[in-house]
This record gives C-alpha cells, structure tokens and sequence, in this order.
C-alpha cells in the first residue's frame, strides 16, 4: 500500500479474501456493481492516487527497485508511451506508469486545466510514500519540473525534448496551429486514429512516423478527447505555468536534460532545453543523442535508458 492516497494493488486475493491465481484492479472507469467495482486483470501490479480534485489516477507498475516515475506527454496515455523503455529500466527501479486523468485506466474529469495536470503528477509522486525519480516526456516535461517543485518526494528529474508552448517561434506555431485544425476536423468526424496520425506529424520525422507499428494511431486514439480538452483549456488559461521562471527556480533536485538529434523541431526543443537549463538550479544537460527523434522513447529507447541509468545512479551515490 502506498501512502497519500495511493493503492498498489498487487495481493493474490478474492472479493471474499481467499487466495487465488488472479489479480484484482479497481478501473475507476468500469466499476461492476456486482463485484464492488473490482475487475480481473492477470498478474498486474496496480498504482492509484487520488489527484486534488478527487480525480482518480491510475498506473501500472512494472520491476524492482527505487521508485521510477514516467510520464507520458500529450499522447499516449503511459502504457503506450512507455512500453518500449519498460524493459531497459525494470530491472533496476520500480516504474510507476500514471496516465493522466482521461487516459488508460484513469478517472475522466472535464477540467484538464494545466494545474489539474500538475495536480495529477504531484499526487501520483506524493502517493508512493517514498523517495521518486521521476522522468517526463515532451509535454510531460512541464507537468513533470512542476511536480519537482511542489513535492518533497523527488529525488532527481529528467526530461526529454520539453514542450513549452510559450517558446515556439514563428513557423513552428503555425504549422501547430494548422495541426490542432486538421486533428480537430478529424475528431469531430470520429476518426479519432486520423487525429493521433496529424498529431504525431508535427513532432515526429518522417522515418519515425513510418517506422511505428501498424496499430500504433488505433491504440493512441482513445486519448485524443483528453489532449483536445487539455489544448482547448491550456490555450483558454490566463494563470501561472509550470514553465514560468518562478516554478523552475524552486527544483533543488538535479535535473538532466536530453533530446535527439533527429528530431524535426530541433530550433524549438534546442530553446526549450536552453531555458530550462538557464531557470533551475542543478541542470544537467546531454549532448544530442545520434539518430534519434521526439519519438526515442519508443523507437529507440536503449540509448535514452543508458543515460537515465547513468544520472540517477550517480545522484543516489552523491546523497
């Protein structure tokens, strides 16, 4: 059991307490009345915390180890995002696979406001009761240094490619804009696969996108709703941001930067690491990796695994 909320649910037992060979997870989405809202899924490990809005988080938990938090960006939800990692860090930290609210196994919500997010991720951190790496991809980065800030959990953070709206210039932004137009048409016609395809258009390279498996858009469209709702509220939002200069500033835990040197907005991730860089207070910045694009993680995330083993590895033998 975790503490703040959290709920690893990993016991072989029975509605009724008695051992079995199956698992039991709570889907906060699924609740079967005739079983008290519990469903079976086969030797899974389970992680829930309960986010500042009663919103319920979800994550699956996969290794052995100190606590490792991934966090999906904008699309996927966690699972798909980070399924390809999985395996080059499980055998030396506990991951911890949240998806944000609306996405895989957790709790919909109609606020996807940017603090909901931020909420989501500190809630998940705080709720494993113990000291957290955490790692984010591309949006997830912000939501990510966010939670670094707010939470005393957090031992050491790494981003790859960091999106921050704020920062993309001229040409990048329209060609977001004529995205976000062209995903939006497609929702709206219910060809949700179509809407995750011109998504990834923008931020992949041509070699990523055809290298991705074949079902690949299938399996992310179930979380388009949620980032069409997370980009219509962010662009609606007038508040603070997690990116603002007086957030980054309060992240004592070291901080690792990476991006590929592939990727195709290099001009707005190069000024996204260099800001970050410039706001927090022990950065970490490694050099581009080779070959690689915003789509690393997935395709080839052995290299990003190293450099992830390697950060975290020397900030446990420093403290």
């Amino acid at each position: 059991m975790g503490s703040g909320g959290g709920d690893d649910v990993d016991s072989d037992v029975t509605t009724s307490g008695e051992a079995t060979g199956y698992r039991f997870s709570r889907d906060p989405r699924n609740p079967l009345p005739s079983s008290g809202g519990w469903t079976i899924v086969t030797d899974e490990r389970i992680h829930r915390a309960d986010s500042a809005d009663g919103t319920v988080i979800v994550g699956r938990v996969h290794g052995q180890g100190p606590a490792l938090v991934l966090v999906h960006g904008a699309l996927p939800d966690g699972d798909i995002a980070w399924e390809a990692m999985v395996p080059h860090l499980s055998d030396r930290f506990t991951c911890y696979l949240p998806s944000l609210r609306g996405r895989g196994l957790s709790e919909a919500s109609q606020d996807h406001s940017p603090p909901r997010l931020v909420e989501d991720v500190r809630a998940f951190v705080d709720s494993i009761g113990g000291p957290v790496f955490l790692v984010g991809w591309s949006a997830g980065v912000p939501w990510a240094l966010a939670a670094a800030a707010l939470s005393g959990a957090v031992t050491a953070v790494a981003g790859y490619e960091p999106t921050i709206i704020p920062l993309m210039r001229g040409d990048d932004t329209a060609r977001r804009d004529a995205m976000y137009r062209q995903l939006g048409e497609a929702a709206a016609d219910g060809r949700l696969a179509d809407a995750a395809r011109a998504f990834h258009a923008l931020v992949c390279n041509e070699n990523e996108i055809a290298a991705l498996e074949a079902d690949y858009f299938e399996r992310c469209a179930a979380s388009v709703p949620a980032l069409l709702q997370a980009a219509q509220q962010g662009a609606s939002y007038e508040g603070p941001l997690s990116t603002d200069p007086e957030v980054l500033e309060k992240i004592t835990a070291p901080f690792l930067l990476l991006r590929g040197q592939e990727t195709e907005l290099d001009t707005f991730y190069t000024d996204t690491e260099r800001y970050v860089a410039e706001q927090v207070i022990d950065p970490h910045v490694g050099l581009p990796l080779p070959g690689l694009g915003h789509l690393g993680p997935r395709l080839a995330p052995e290299p990003i695994a190293h450099e992830l083993v390697s950060f975290f590895e020397s900030v446990r033998q420093s403290s």
